[in-house]
Parts: C-alpha cells; structure tokens; sequence
C-alpha cells in the first residue's frame, strides 16, 4: 500500500527555549546527528564492498559500535540501504540516458551523411539539371555566413563525432567505476512498526507532543527521555491515521530543523461513481488542458479547454497547476465520475533535444506534465476522486480523424474525448470511408490500423492544421480519388 508523507518545521515553544534559544530537542538532535551520520556512512560502505548483507549482525555491530538501541540501529540500516539503492539506480538511469543519447547521435550521424551522400550522387549527373524529382537536399550559399549548406553539416557531423566519443567514454567509464553514496549531515532517522504503541516506540507522539527515547551513548547527557510539543500537521485533507506505523524523518533545512512523519494513510471515502458509468478525459498540452465528458456509452455531453502556462520558475509552476487542479476536481464532484488522462514518457524525447531544434528543446523541457499528474493525483485521492491512466497510442489522431469535425471540437478537446473513451474500454475503430482505400487486415488489432492512417498521412501532412483543412479523409487515404474542388494530394 502507499504510504504519505507530511512534513513541517520543528516548533520551538517559548517556554522550552534554554539561554542558547534551542529546544531540548534541537540539542538532542544536533547531537545525535553526528552519531548517526558515522552509523549510516559506516553501513553504506558495508553494503557496497559485501557480497552478502546479514542485517541481524549488523545491527549488534552497530549497537556495540556506536551504544545505540536496536531500534536505533534499525533506523541507521533503513536509511544507509535507501540511500544506496537510490545511488545505484541513479547509476543505471545515467547509463541508460548516455546510451539513449549515444544511439540518437548515432541515428542522425547517419542520416546526415546519407543526406550528403545522396546529394552528391545527385549532383554528378551530367543531366541533373532535367530531373523530375529534384534534389532531396539541394546546394544553397548563405550570404550572411558565407557559408554552404553542405559545410555546414559537415561541420555538425564532425561535432557530433566528438560528442559521440564522449558519450561512449563516459558509459564504459560509469560501468566500471564504484558507486559513491552522497550521506548529507544533520540527519534522524527512526522506523515505525505497526505492532507498537503510537506506532513508533522509539519516537512516541500523541497528536501534540513527541516524546524520543535517547541513545545509550547519550543519557548522561540528555536523559532517558527527550520530549517537545510539535503540535499536529495542518492539512485541508488529513489522512494521518492515530494507529498504524509512522516512522519519523528529522533534518536540518535553511538553518532549522523539520521533522517528517511517514504513514500508511487511512481510505477516503470514494466520491467518483464507476467508470462504466461516466468519466472526463483530459489532454494536457504546453498552453491548455482540453477536456471531455461523456456518457456511459460513450458520446460525448460537455467540453471545454482550460488554459495552463507552462515554463515557469518552481513555485509560479506549482501555483498554475493546482489552480487548474482544482477545476478539475470541482468538474468531477459535479459530475461524480473519474477522470483520466495520459501516461506518458518523455524519456526518449528528452535523450534527443540535441538532435532537435531549440524551440522544441526549450517547450519539452518546461512542460511540467510529471508534475501535473502529481499534484491531480494527489489533489484528487485525498478528496475520493479516481485518477485514471491510459495508453496514449493514437488518441489525438483518432480524436482528430473522428470527432473533431463530428462534434466541433479543437484538438486537444477530441483528444480528451478519445481517451475518455479508452478509460471506459469502448473501441475505436476507422471510418468505413477510411477503410475502403486502406488495406486493412481484419485479424489484426485495431491500432495496427490506425498505425498505417498514421504512416499514410505523416507523408503527406506537415503540420496538424492542416487536418482541419481537409473536406473529406477519402481523399487522404486515396489521393488519386475525387475530382473538382476536392482536396488532391500527391502520394
């Protein structure tokens, strides 16, 4: 089950402050920090150079080691074996995007030089000057740069050749090289378990105070106990349970410290109804979220867009973004239906900005649509609302192809439309006037055929305006069909 998180800073009552103006526990905590950074650096290299982890040794090593109680040493262990499983995923991750970016260097090195070369080929006919389908990348001279376009990318190759190398450098480099574990200072670290009281027995809190138990290493100087009032978390939604595990999280931040609780959250009750019945799909884009709601059938009932800037500094992002959230869910309480969206990955785009131009560089990089889907899914789980995530295969060619001329709709509004469909598992198959000039093979699924509309008309569209130019998609499909004022496209 998943678990929340809610965090604050460490109150600091006035009538706990010591001349110092620090807490008994912000002494505590200074204190025991540097214990338990020694404890988690000296786990973190055990576990990187042994072959095998026995935990339950290692945890009477620690307690003899540094006089600290089992359940101390068991929090030391959770956080050393986080910190490093995180190490070595980011290890894998970084080699995975260098590949990435290596095999996209790879794809246009070659595509470039098979441009030059047929180019060439071209412009050594003694004829070429008399052919009828013309030059694919014909030579020009730019008078501003005194400079061919064919130096130009040669130029390029010759970057990207470097580039390459140092992309294979750094993987083989990075598959041989130790992990290093980043431990930061003025860390806590206590687990929970559900079979004790207040679900921690180390760090007790009963909604108002938290009461520690210290170290062994530490009594002499603190006692056996060290408490404080910390008060509760303020949320608009609290789902912290009063029982359950809660492990508790202290660091320092800014200058002060900030205690985390971690929790199994209590159900919500459920607000959405089923999604056989209704849903709104939603399609996100850098300027608007185009929306759809639409009957147990299938047909749609409202649409509508809202408007998002996207790009924006950290917190303004955040802001924009819960705004439009909270539309969202104040559509879905009126309707009390769902509402789904699109799981998309950018990993693949994102490992080729490079090879793509810097407009399109610069808008996928702020499209903050992780971060959109986290907050809607936050924002609407803690309130019963249902979050719902689809395969994003076609949906705005279907939605364009389909609905956008039926019902009226912008793009992103068919879109929504489309996915609402597939969160309620309704079929979308191609117009008959489509499938009338296509070869479509019925044994096959569904998007194999969409996949060969969608092969047909990248190579004959360029831009998705152009879609609503179009008075009849026969055309496209057959472009030798029709007469007189239709739309006649050369394949």
């Amino acid at each position: 089950m998943s678990t929340l998180t809610y965090c604050k800073g460490l109150p600091t009552p006035a009538n706990e402050l010591n001349p110092l103006g620090k807490t008994q526990l912000e002494m505590f905590l200074s204190e025991y920090s540097f214990i338990f950074h020694q404890a988690v650096c000296e786990t973190a290299n055990h576990l990187l150079s042994a072959d095998k982890f026995n935990k339950s040794k290692w945890n009477t090593h620690l307690q003899q080691a540094h006089r600290i109680s089992k359940r101390h040493a068991n929090g030391v262990i959770a956080f050393s074996q986080g910190a490093v499983d995180t190490a070595k995923a980011n290890r894998q991750r970084h080699i995975k995007v260098l590949t990435a970016k290596a095999k996209s260097c790879e794809k246009w090195m070659k595509k470039a030089t098979r441009k030059l070369k047929n180019a060439s080929k071209f412009y050594r006919k003694k004829n070429w000057h008399n052919s009828k389908s013309g030059c694919q990348f014909p030579l020009s001279v730019s008078l501003q740069y005194r400079d061919t376009n064919w130096q130009n990318l040669r130029f390029q190759l010759h970057h990207k050749k470097r580039k390459l190398y140092h992309y294979q450098l750094q993987v083989n480099y990075l598959k041989v090289a130790p992990i290093r574990v980043n431990i930061p200072k003025g860390q806590a670290f206590v687990v929970g378990s559900k079979d004790e009281s207040f679900g921690n027995q180390t760090c007790q809190w009963d909604g108002k105070t938290i009461k520690i138990r210290v170290p062994y290493c530490l009594e002499d100087k603190f006692g056996k106990y060290v408490s404080s009032e910390i008060g509760n978390f303020p949320r608009q939604v609290n789902r912290l349970p009063s029982e359950g595990a809660k492990t508790w999280h202290f660091y320092r931040k800014d200058g002060r410290w900030c205690v985390a609780v971690q929790f199994t959250p209590k159900p919500v009750e459920r607000l959405s109804r089923s999604i056989h019945y209704s849903c709104i799909g939603i399609d996100l884009n850098p300027g608007s979220i185009g929306w759809a709601y639409i009957d147990p059938e299938g047909n749609l009932i409202h649409h509508g867009q809202m408007s998002i800037q996207m790009g924006l500094p950290r917190g303004k992002q955040d802001a924009a973004i819960r705004q439009v959230c909270f539309l969202l869910l104040q559509m879905a309480r009126a309707y009390k239906c769902p509402i789904v969206c699109e799981e998309l990955d950018f990993f693949g785009k994102k490992t080729q900005l490079r090879e793509k131009g810097k407009r399109y560089a610069r808008m996928l990089s702020g499209w903050a649509y992780s971060r959109f889907f986290e907050m809607l899914t936050a924002i609407l789980g803690n309130r019963g609302i249902e979050v719902r995530q689809v395969n994003p295969a076609y949906t705005s060619l279907i939605g364009l192809v389909k609905y956008a001329r039926m019902y009226g709709l912008a793009s992103d509004e068919a879109a929504a439309l489309a996915i609402a469909r597939r969160g309620m598992k309704l079929g979308e198959k191609l117009p008959d006037s489509i499938t009338a000039y296509l070869s479509v093979n019925d044994r096959k699924h569904v998007w194999s055929h969409w996949n060969q509309l969608n092969t047909k008309l990248k190579r004959l569209i360029k831009s998705r305006h152009a879609y609503y130019d179009i008075s009849n998609w026969e055309f496209l499909a057959n472009p030798q069909a029709g007469s007189g004022n239709a739309l006649k496209i050369s394949a």
